[in-house]
């Protein structure tokens, strides 16, 4: 009764329907199993559609109250598109005005629905992913800076904190005793390092695994092969127990199998937590243990609709 009545309460802005998402049991996926739940945290259960809605109001929050966002400032940033939504809805919602840098070839729908709040977009070159939106958005800031408030995600402190204090403490509150192991894939990092770093603090020890492609060249939008890439400010590789590596067929086909088996249609990034607490799943099995594993939903799928399945015809 408690669930339905958190869920069911009245807000008096759309910002507050932010966090509290819910949890599901993956059960037939989990069958191959036995003694080993799996959960999906489901973050496109925040308004934005995506877990970047904890960091972006956040990050947010904190330049409004210190003043580095203004009405004589726009809000700018480099994104692959999740967070671009959120800082969209959270322009539009508190009344600042918001431009983006993406990279050319991100989906029809990310542009289509920052655009749906008001949001001017650039773009950057589609061959230099979202490395090439950072460059150009530093290019941008600093020939301008007196007209932009660069949110920088990748380097901004409140992108893990929104985490620690948010999705690490719900997580808890939600399994405590009984999770023992959490999984989550790297873009920005701040999902990972936040969760990661409250879990890390709980009595019971939780083993903390971050996804990421195991190829320099991938098809997992919103995650980064972090050895060839401009690393975040805020990626820390010691503060995971074990970093992952997850090929872009295994994280297609995995998302493919939520939709067909549990209902769940969402983006690829899920797809590769998901095949990644599988396969903790299958290692707690060998060892004959019993387990809880609890993973990160990024986003939903109909951002990765006909416009992307292209990919699927290439080697990866």
């Amino acid at each position: 009764m408690s669930n339905l009545l958190r869920r069911s309460r009245r807000l008096s802005s759309v910002i507050e329907a932010i966090g509290n998402t819910p949890a599901v049991r993956l059960d037939r996926i989990g069958r191959e199993v036995p003694g080993v739940e799996i959960y999906l945290k489901l973050e496109f259960a925040n308004p934005g559609g995506s877990v970047k809605d904890r960091p972006a109001l956040s990050m947010v929050r904190n330049a409004l109250a210190t003043g580095a966002l203004s009405d004589d400032k726009i809000l700018i940033d480099a994104t692959s598109g999740n967070t671009g939504v959120a800082y969209s809805l959270l322009g539009a919602a508190l009344g600042f005005r918001v431009e983006l840098v993406m990279p050319a070839n991100v989906t029809r729908a990310r542009k289509d629905i920052t655009q749906a709040f008001g949001t001017k977009l650039t773009y950057s070159s589609p061959m230099e992913g979202s490395d090439g939106a950072i460059v150009l958005v530093r290019k941008l800031v600093k020939e301008n800076p007196d007209k932009y408030f660069y949110c920088d995600q990748y380097s901004n402190p409140e992108n893990p904190l929104a985490h620690y204090r948010g999705t690490g403490q719900e997580i808890l509150e939600a399994f405590g005793e009984r999770i023992t192991h959490f999984v989550a894939g790297l873009g920005t990092s701040g999902t990972a390092m936040g969760t990661t770093r409250r879990l890390h603090e709980h009595a019971r020890k939780v083993y903390c695994v971050a996804v990421e492609p195991a190829e320099a060249l991938h098809g997992l939008e919103g995650l980064k092969h972090m050895a060839s890439s401009i690393q975040p400010a805020i990626y820390d590789s010691r503060v995971p127990d074990e970093i992952l590596p997850v090929g872009t067929e295994q994280g297609w086909e995995m998302t493919e199998r939520l939709g067909a088996e549990e209902g769940l249609h969402v983006g690829h990034s899920t797809g590769a937590n998901v095949f990644g607490a599988l396969e903790i799943a299958r290692r707690l099995q060998r060892e004959k243990r019993e387990g809880c594993v609890v993973a990160i939903a990024c986003d939903r799928g109909d951002r990765y609709f006909a416009p992307m399945k292209w990919e699927r015809r290439y080697t990866w």
